[in-house]
């Protein structure tokens, strides 16, 4: 597949905020060109102004057949404790993005979950009590009140006294990998299982997981790359930043067929959002999650923004919303997620 190359630009100095990456997701049919955007908006087919990259089916797929926890298994946690699950009969996964609760429902142990973080927004899981209450500071006592005989969680959760307090009172728990990226996907998916027992399903999933990703790449378009800014909006806290390298939206743009205009111009992780910045990052498309793009009131609330009107995307009005809840999570839907938005970036429908 031929990509065209990719001029890299003079940076802009952008300062004053550390890296960002766990800020991403404290909020909690594909779309093609005349899909309704955010902000009440009809896109042309010609200038494809603004989309929603939505997933056909926001559910995940759970394997069949269900598998069994065979138990007892002894595994090394993330943090270096070894720790023995005995029961799985009442499962709490956590974590920001909500990629672990999605791993757990996609092995097909979902009935024996008890409990969410705020970012498992998938409809299977919309049911279950909310154990983190401030976002990413997991309630110890919302969490025993719960009784789960194992914890799942990895180190975007916290704070580290409530986990030590978990363990004190008896509960295994199991800390992952946080890399948020589609390459730690399979890794995540294989620790998870060998926690709960079921090593030959969770290689079931990997390969399913695996094989989606790949069709979603194999099928972006090869004719253009667009550029891609991706912003992230908290317009009632005042918070607009700029991801770039290591970001993990970069990722999810690439795969999806794009440019990541912030890596371009040598922006790494996420800074603040300047005019200088973004107009020499001069993005073709701008990426949004869609609770940031309703919190600065919409596609024309974003314009007003410093710098996006003088964009060719602000220029042609295409911006790409997609919701909080999938696209940075990094789970076992990803290679619907890449799909949507790989269709959206180069505003096209698929059969």
């Amino acid at each position: 597949m031929t990509r065209r190359a990719v001029t890299r630009r003079a940076v802009v100095p952008v300062r004053g905020l550390a890296p960002l990456a766990a800020l991403l997701l404290l909020a909690g049919a594909l779309t093609g060109c005349t899909a309704p955007a955010a902000g009440g908006e009809t896109p042309s087919a010609t200038s494809c102004g603004p989309v929603t990259a939505a997933l056909p089916d926001t559910d995940v797929t759970p394997l069949d057949p269900v598998p069994t926890p065979a138990l007892p298994v002894t595994v090394t946690s993330a943090d270096g404790v070894a720790t023995t699950v005995t029961d799985a009969t009442r499962i709490l996964p956590v974590n920001l993005y909500g990629s672990i609760a999605e791993i757990v429902f996609s092995l097909g142990l979902g009935g024996n979950v008890v409990g969410r973080d705020t970012s498992t927004t998938f409809p299977a899981a919309a049911h279950l009590p909310v154990v983190t209450p401030a976002g990413h500071d997991l309630s110890a006592e919302a969490v025993l009140a719960l009784a789960p005989t194992v914890v799942l969680a990895d180190d975007s959760i916290g704070p580290p006294e409530t986990l030590r307090q978990l363990r004190a009172a008896g509960i295994p728990v199991v800390l992952v990998a946080a890399e948020q990226t589609l390459d730690a996907v399979p890794a995540h998916v294989r620790a998870i299982a060998a926690a709960l027992g079921v090593g030959e399903a969770g290689e079931r999933l990997v390969a399913r997981v695996q094989g989606e990703i790949a069709a979603a790449r194999d099928g972006v378009p090869d004719d253009a790359s667009p550029r891609v800014a991706f912003l992230y909006l908290r317009g009632t806290a005042g918070v607009y930043l700029i991801g770039g390298r290591g970001a993990g939206s970069d990722a999810m743009i690439e795969a999806a067929g794009g440019v990541d205009a912030g890596t371009a111009i040598g922006l790494a992780k996420f800074r603040p959002l300047t005019s200088e910045g973004l107009i020499n990052a001069a993005p073709d498309v701008i990426l949004v999650m869609s609770g940031g793009l309703a919190s600065v009131g919409g596609v024309d609330g974003l314009l007003t923004l410093p710098g996006v009107a003088q964009t060719p995307a602000g220029a042609a009005r295409r911006i790409v919303d997609m919701d909080d809840g999938v696209l940075l999570t990094f789970g076992t839907r990803s290679g619907r997620v890449v799909r949507a938005l790989a269709d959206a970036l180069h505003c096209q429908g698929r059969s």
